[in-house]
């Protein structure tokens, strides 16, 4: 393949030093992710009246602790080669290496344990939460690009990536280009975010339909994008472990969307559920379809 100037060089370094410390830069667009995500969060709930700031940061200190947990967890169990022989490596996520599937089911659930501690409606919470996510992992994804991993196959497009020969896969020429796969995946996550806000709008606080759309959303712009990388990852049928995962996030979303949106608009079936069968004041459906809570 011909080599082309890169719109995307090599990053300057993995970290920066201020004074004394020596910040790593994967870190710090987590932790610039999350801040962007509990700040939307919180104006989410402030703007219905469901909630408050502090509301948002309890929710959101569990679960990103949740969720880190989660996301390493999963990492590991989908790559167990690699750590089979060294078990010290699996807390050292200041490397990498955290999956999101297993970061978002045990973030979610730590998140909404809090938020049920504190008195908050599940469905409000899950509809001010479904934008944030994407827009946390819209920021989070440039710590991929100063540690320089995660990228796709060889490409001259003229956004091509340029890494450091240090980095590059066995047989790559110095000054060979690969597809930003971080970029793209930021940048499906962010247009996901804003779709989601658009369809909250229209939707009202159908927050179960809200965070599936968000699921199936992200998962069809992971599955493509998966499909684009080529760090080792264990496969199935020729689909990397994630497209699989990927896939199911799609299929379980839009069914879970779908049927919120109809219990929403009253609708089962073709028969249109009469006022009566309405949930009682201080019930609260969680727009998923479970029973409501007292």
């Amino acid at each position: 393949m011909p080599l082309a100037p890169a719109a995307f060089p090599a990053p300057p370094g993995a970290s920066v030093s201020v004074g004394p410390l020596d910040i790593r830069m994967y870190g710090l667009m987590i932790g610039l992710g999350v801040i962007a995500a509990v700040w939307l969060l919180g104006r989410r709930l402030v703007e219905i009246g469901a909630g408050t700031t502090d509301d948002a940061a309890s929710i959101a200190t569990w679960g990103v602790a949740g969720g880190i947990v989660g996301a390493r967890l999963y990492h590991v169990a989908t790559d167990w080669d690699r750590f089979a022989d060294d078990l010290g490596a699996i807390p050292a996520i200041w490397k990498g290496g955290l999956g999101i599937p297993g970061g978002l089911l045990v973030g979610i659930v730590a998140g909404l344990w809090v938020a049920r501690r504190r008195g908050l409606v599940t469905a409000d919470v899950l509809w001010a939460v479904a934008p944030a996510l994407p827009l946390g992992q819209a920021i989070g994804r440039w710590g991929n690009w100063f540690n320089q991993e995660l990228f796709g196959l060889t490409t001259d497009l003229p956004w091509g990536l340029s890494v450091d020969d240090a980095y590059l896969p066995a047989g790559a020429a110095s000054g060979t280009l690969f597809h930003p796969t971080f970029l793209y995946e930021s940048m499906w996550n962010l247009g996901l975010a804003g779709v989601l806000i658009v369809v909250g709008r229209h939707w009202g606080r159908n927050g179960g339909g809200l965070l599936a759309v968000y699921v199936a959303g992200y998962g069809l712009g992971r599955f493509w994008v998966e499909g684009l990388r080529i760090d080792r990852a264990d496969e199935l049928a020729g689909l990397r472990w994630n497209q699989w995962v990927a896939a199911a996030a799609v299929v379980g979303g839009v069914a879970l969307a779908v049927r919120a949106h109809r219990r929403a608009s009253g609708v089962v079936g073709e028969d249109v559920v009469p006022d009566s069968d309405a949930a009682p004041l201080g019930h609260h459906d969680d727009g998923l379809g479970t029973p409501p809570v007292a």
